[in-house]
């Protein structure tokens, strides 16, 4: 039986980013000697990291405070939702429910460790040995998530982000990248970079240099990911990143993709493509001028995915300007694609937009949006078939493997689903890259089977026996 004086509960829910910071959390509890409580009654206190980036994410975790404070009856919260003030300018969380011990922001892990060690003192003997070098993490053993900075200096009116997580503050270069090499030498074969606004990296302190491994490394995007692409080539591994705003430098990272080691994929957020909705945002840019990127990108680099974010039933947003959201899908002929009914989080600035568009208009909208993407999608996988891609597998089953391509992000995208070929008898592996030829393909996933390889893998590209790299 577990003892409570030492045992913590944990819930995360939220982005990737949240699920960096639980991560981190848990790390500082497994090196003091805190354990980890499988059910709210063998916990001595329940730690719940907050979403409250949209109403939905918001409701749910209320609900998880609250079905923590009944289950379990000590709990602290930390995330987005614990930045929120009410308004009388006061905390959200214990206006609502007032029983909660203590509240923290997002990216708070020492004040979360402190409200631990006020509730629930710290184990006399820390078991530094127990805790893996690269930290504890949530995510299956063969991919993590690197946070390269914290918060965002953009305010666009429908996000409370800025309030909720504060201006951008860019993570040291050295200390990024030497997370980055630890988790290589741990076994990750993908890497998943992440931030609220990856392209402005660095932005905050002006771009200065730092070091790594004695030598100099600028803090900027460009340099980290050139950075990044080397190590994932030194332990054959993949590096993927997401949101990347469309900065004019981004067309710099074109080549690192080219080389290897740094995937093909960009998650880019437009948001929308009218000027007007998009002024009305405070997003920059127009349809015509995302499209001129897109093109860009795809001459620069033949085998781009590119992943994004749009918003339907801004308010204000006429049928005019959403059938020109639609016409500008058809023309940029987006891989894959998120689309949200805009949904009018407390705080966030467009809320007092004239024009506010009904639920039930905005739900059609994005309903009409997503059929268009999904033929969209049908199209541009359809053209996969016949081609031999380099696939990570996740997850073993019957006859095969379920894995991802290059252009397929986990648990955002679609899946490969492998299939062994005859007369193999060994499972394949979690971690493992293997070829496989596609031969069918609906809107969201692949089907193929795993070749025997024709000629050495290297860096997520395949070449042919006698080629030099």
């Amino acid at each position: 039986m577990m003892d409570k004086r030492k045992t913590v509960g944990f819930v995360s829910l939220g982005c990737p980013k949240a699920l960096v910071d639980s991560e981190r959390i848990l790390t500082r509890l497994r090196a003091e000697g805190y354990e980890t409580a499988e059910t709210y009654k063998d916990a001595g206190l329940v730690i719940v990291n907050t979403c409250g980036f949209i109403d939905a994410a918001e409701a749910e975790s209320l609900e998880a405070i609250a079905e923590a404070l009944e289950e379990n009856g000590k709990v602290i919260v930390t995330g987005c939702l614990g930045a929120k003030k009410d308004g009388a300018g006061a905390g959200f969380i214990k206006s609502v429910l007032p029983k909660v011990l203590e509240v923290t922001g997002p990216d708070s892990v020492q004040q979360v460790m402190d409200a631990v060690h006020r509730h629930l003192p710290r184990p006399h003997e820390p078991f530094v040995d127990l805790v893996p070098p690269q930290g504890i993490k949530l995510t299956p053993r063969h991919y993590a998530y690197l946070k390269i900075s914290e918060g965002c200096s953009h305010h666009c009116t429908f996000c409370i982000i800025p309030d909720l997580r504060g201006s951008l503050i860019s993570y040291s270069v050295g200390k990024v990248l030497d997370e980055a090499e630890m988790l290589f030498q741990s076994g990750v074969k993908e890497l998943l970079v992440i931030s609220q606004d990856t392209g402005a990296y660095g932005l905050d302190i002006q771009f200065r240099t730092g070091f790594w491994n004695g030598r100099p490394v600028r803090t900027h995007v460009t340099q980290l990911t050139e950075q990044l692409g080397r190590l994932a080539r030194k332990y054959g591994a993949w590096v993927r990143l997401h949101y990347i705003y469309p900065y004019p430098h981004i067309d710099d990272l074109l080549p690192l993709m080219n080389e290897g080691g740094v995937l093909p994929y960009l998650d880019v957020p437009f948001q929308h493509a009218h000027p007007d909705v998009l002024k009305r945002m405070r997003r920059p840019a127009s349809g015509e001028k995302h499209l001129e990127r897109i093109q860009t990108w795809r001459k620069m680099c033949p085998d781009m995915t590119i992943r994004s974010t749009f918003i339907a039933g801004f308010p204000g947003e006429t049928e005019a300007e959403f059938t020109y959201l639609l016409d500008f899908l058809k023309e940029a002929r987006i891989d894959r694609l998120g689309c949200f009914p805009y949904s009018p989080v407390e705080g966030a600035k467009a809320n007092d937009l004239p024009g506010a568009v009904p639920e039930e208009i905005r739900e059609e909208r994005r309903a009409r949006l997503m059929q268009l993407q999904e033929a969209i999608s049908y199209e541009r996988l359809q053209e996969k078939i016949g081609k031999t891609l380099r696939v990570l597998v996740d997850e073993t089953i019957r006859g095969g493997a379920l894995g991802r391509s290059s252009a397929d992000a986990p648990e955002i995208d679609g899946v490969v689903y492998v299939r062994k070929p005859k007369g193999m008898r060994r499972k394949l592996a979690p971690g493992e890259f293997v070829d496989v030829l596609i031969h069918d393909a609906d809107a969201h996933d692949l089907w193929g089977e795993m070749v025997p390889a024709s000629g050495k893998i290297q860096h997520g590209k395949r070449e042919k026996t006698g080629e030099t790299a």
